[in-house]
């Protein structure tokens, strides 16, 4: 009986697994469920429930960091543990802070909220006015998912406001006008949403008004991403943003008012964009000629933006990129822009401040220059901020700690992450491969200082959309891989943003196939040195990376003893009919053109599997309530994998969203399943060779 490796490159149309792509049908929910207990019943023993309690007691340690931002002086949390797995949403003063145990306030208890209302809510965002205004929007989420249901919310009664503003479920956002007026952009109502899903209008919402009459504001063409506006009060004059955006890397930029759009800046809409007062920074993508100058990919420019208005290109050059050094981010905080930028991949943070005598440049001081440095404004509101930072500092073997940087001092520790596992005789080192074009591919290393050629190594990358991937303390790997005598490895492979944008652009497009070989070359260069055997190499990655790990499947089996695949994007023939998916053709391609599905279909694993291949095992898990990467992805691989007889499992649990779970147990148990079945397949079952 003949093999169905449908579909295939040649008819990448005839999909006999569609039926699975539906979130909640029967027949697809029945064999979910199907492939649950088989994974479950197969790997969940024991050990996995030694290993998921032992994560979830790390997760929901009390003396873990509460991180806040402030908000009107007061600094506010949403904090989780055993006994709040949804949450409580608090609030507490920077001097109370600053003891060991600080006194909170509860604003809302989540839990309680979803057993009072027989809901599976979780608290997603929350939108307050500047200054210690009473009242707030709250975000709530079913199960983890992108879209979410929004209700005004009393801070000094602790309550929604009987009669106040109430959205049903959709994916967008609101920003306050007044007391009694927002912003709204949303996707919830007739038309009201793009190809993406996301907001294709913004209205101006008022008190006690059905939001079906809501006047439309500003609106843009369905097949654009979302649209989307931000009330700016930095300046004497409030002002309003609005956002026009193309795709995922480009976008229109409008200035207003609550009625609308009124003045399109002249501005190359590959850009990002930053205003406070009356300057204004543009990161640049894409060359520029203007004023008479040609301005290279990834300058930053500043000028004032009354000057720009009136016809003005007298920019300021406020940062030059450098082959291997890149601007990862920038904001501003009481009139200085701080610039966060990666040379060499090593931290460093410089402040630029403008004046009309021109810009005046410093660099941070006080904070490690290795490692992973994370800084931001402590104030949400940039009109509130005097200029007070957050700094979060760590590496692969030294958990975080938070600091303090106030504008005349040094960082000050604030809180301290606890040591969750023992990282004696551990090393962390720096290594680079050569991939298939000759290009260097980084990564970082951690494990025993002393290699045996045979380690059990953990590898991982993400590549793509410009995001640069750091090696952060990780307490599940920590505890269940390093403490075990394991090796962990993050390769910086091209298509993130670790130096810049053409090293996206390497990635990117018909190169996404390129930044696959990237990891591969690691993955041969870890052999290479003597670290392991490929046998040895157990390779994760999710949602992007979920390309990354089918393709490592069908295209360079040989070298790997297994893979983990979790929230993935696999198929790329219908990924953009799929949730959210058309929002990234402007990362991979648009299908649908010929030209396109020409390069789409060299990475499109769904398609390129075919039978008998020495396919490592694999374990490929999403979940139900992912409404940004549709879970069909993950259903359709594995039923293809196990029709052609390939040792392949599927888990989806019912709640997650685009993540690993809704709460600490929940994302404890998603990940020891994982890794136990990694450390199984590669002949490493607890801690032994």
């Amino acid at each position: 009986m003949p093999i169905d490796d449908r579909p295939t490159i040649a008819a990448p149309d005839d999909d006999p697994y569609l039926w699975l792509e539906e979130i909640e049908g029967a027949r697809a929910l029945e064999f979910v469920e199907r492939q649950n207990r088989l994974t479950v019943e197969k790997f969940a023993g024991a050990s996995f429930a030694a290993d998921r309690d032992t994560l979830a007691a790390i997760f929901d340690r009390p003396d873990n960091i509460p991180y806040v931002g402030r908000r009107g002086g007061l600094l506010y949390n949403l904090w989780k543990d055993a006994q709040n797995p949804r949450g409580l949403w608090r609030r507490t003063t920077l001097d109370e802070f600053r003891k060991p145990d600080p006194n909170w306030e509860i604003l809302l208890d989540v839990d309680r909220l979803a057993a009072d209302e027989g809901q599976d809510w979780l608290l997603n965002w929350t939108q307050l006015r500047a200054g210690n205004d009473r009242r707030a929007i709250l975000s709530l989420s079913r199960g983890g998912s992108d879209a979410v249901t929004l209700r005004e919310f009393d801070m000094d009664a602790k309550r929604f406001v009987a009669d106040g503003f109430v959205l049903p479920e959709a994916k967008g956002g609101v920003d306050w006008v007044d007391d009694d007026t927002l912003l709204l952009s949303s996707a919830y109502g007739e038309g009201m949403a793009t190809t993406s899903g996301y907001s294709r209008t913004v209205r101006l919402w008022r008190r006690d008004e059905a939001v079906e009459r809501a006047p439309v504001v500003f609106e843009v063409p369905a097949d654009h991403m979302s649209a989307s506006s931000q009330v700016d009060d930095s300046g004497p004059v409030p002002r309003t943003w609005f956002v026009d955006r193309l795709d995922f890397f480009n976008l229109n930029a409008w200035l207003g008012d609550e009625t609308g759009a009124k003045t399109k800046l002249d501005l190359p809409t590959s850009i990002w964009l930053l205003a406070y007062q009356d300057w204004f920074v543009v990161k640049l993508r894409e060359p520029w000629t203007t004023g008479g100058r040609t301005y290279a990919p990834d300058t930053v420019l500043g000028v004032s933006l009354s000057a720009f208005l009136a016809g003005s290109r007298d920019f300021t050059v406020v940062f030059e990129p450098e082959p291997r050094r890149a601007l990862q981010g920038f904001f501003w905080t009481a009139g200085r822009l701080v610039l966060s930028i990666l040379d060499e991949l090593r931290p460093v943070f410089e402040i630029c401040t403008p004046s009309a005598n021109g810009w005046t440049r410093e660099r941070l001081h006080g904070l490690p220059e290795i490692g992973v440095v994370d800084v931001w404004r402590l104030d949400g509101h940039i009109s509130e901020s005097n200029g007070d930072l957050l700094a979060n500092v760590q590496d692969p073997l030294t958990p975080s700690s938070l600091m303090l940087i106030e504008p005349i001092g040094a960082p000050t520790v604030l809180k301290q992450a606890p040591r969750t596992f023992n990282a004696d005789g551990l090393v962390v080192t720096q290594h680079e491969a050569i991939s298939v074009d000759g290009e260097r591919i980084p990564y970082v290393q951690t494990g025993p200082a002393i290699e045996t050629g045979d380690a059990p190594v953990h590898l991982t990358a993400y590549g793509g959309f410009g995001l640069a991937m750091k090696p952060y303390y990780n307490p599940a790997l920590g505890k269940l891989w390093l403490e075990r005598g394991g090796t962990i490895v993050e390769a910086n492979i091209r298509g993130g943003g670790e130096f810049g944008t053409r090293w996206h652009d390497a990635g990117r497009y018909a190169g996404k196939r390129l930044a696959h070989d990237d990891f591969a070359a690691v993955a041969a260069d870890l052999v290479k040195r003597g670290v392991t055997r490929p046998e040895r190499i157990a390779a994760e990655g999710g949602s992007n990376g979920g390309i990354l790990i089918t393709n490592m499947l069908v295209r360079y089996p040989e070298r790997f003893g297994t893979l983990f695949c979790t929230i993935p994007l696999i198929d790329m023939r219908r990924y953009t009919r799929l949730l959210a998916g058309a929002s990234w053709i402007a990362e991979y391609g648009d299908p649908d053109k010929p030209e396109e599905w020409a390069w789409l279909q060299t990475y499109s694993a769904y398609h390129m599997a075919r039978p008998g291949q020495k396919y490592p095992p694999i374990l490929i898990a999403t979940t139900r309530r992912d409404d940004r990467v549709h879970p069909g992805h993950a259903r359709k691989m594995t039923a293809k994998l196990q029709a052609m007889g390939y040792e392949a499992y599927l888990y989806e649990p019912a709640a997650g969203g685009h993540g690993y779970g809704k709460d600490n147990k929940e994302r404890a148990a998603f990940m020891a399943l994982g890794l136990g079945f990694l450390r199984e397949k590669i002949g490493w079952v607890d801690g032994s060779p």
